[in-house]
């Protein structure tokens, strides 16, 4: 594992920490895990946490087994059109979209290796997003980052990367609530007539 992944460690470097398994016959399906984790904090100051877990493996690793295969089925129906081509494609054999489900991240040759669970996790929303036409997340927030004056009416963000989001100052915002608010109202009212 550790040569697969130069991200993490240089030629030279090994990791840090010890994995001992031992196989328990008498405790069958029901593993147990004893995990110490160890930290530096603040003035050299050292934090550690110990876990004690007993859980039966198989069926610890059954939801994410159906995951790996919901979503590896769901991926090869999906096809896509780059801007600029005539044709549809699939994606690359490797799915590296399944990485978030195991613990080493697989991806086709030259292309990023991402090793970051959030990164991987927020990978399969924005697939899942764009597949019902949605835009992705980036969570940015861009458009409350800078200051608006009041009364300032909506304003585009661009973005480098060609997305735009629309920004609305509070008094604005607050305009269109209530007015969703009261096209609501009447349209309960009309369905109790």
């Amino acid at each position: 594992m550790v040569a697969s992944n130069s991200l993490l460690y240089a030629e030279s470097e090994t990791p840090d920490h010890c994995v001992v398994i031992k196989y328990v016959p008498y405790v069958g399906d029901s593993k147990r895990a004893m995990d110490e984790y160890s930290s530096e904090i603040m003035m050299g100051g050292r934090n550690t946490i110990v876990l004690h877990n007993t859980c039966e493996d198989s069926l610890l690793a059954t939801p994410l087994i159906l995951d790996l295969v919901i979503l590896a089925e769901l991926c090869e129906r999906i096809q896509f059109k780059v801007e600029g081509e005539n044709h549809f494609q699939r994606f690359h054999p490797v799915l590296s979209v399944l990485s978030y489900l195991c613990k080493a991240p697989l991806v086709p040759r030259d292309s990023p290796l991402v090793n970051a669970l959030f990164r991987q996790r927020a990978c399969i929303e924005n697939l899942l997003r764009a597949c019902v036409g949605l835009a992705p997340l980036n969570h940015m927030l861009l458009e409350h980052k800078h200051e608006t004056r009041r009364g300032q009416k909506a304003n585009h963000v661009s973005l480098s990367n060609g997305d735009s989001r629309r920004e609305h100052s509070s008094n604005s915002s607050n305009s269109s609530d209530s007015e969703v608010e009261r096209k609501l109202s009447s349209d309960s009212e009309e369905g109790e007539k």
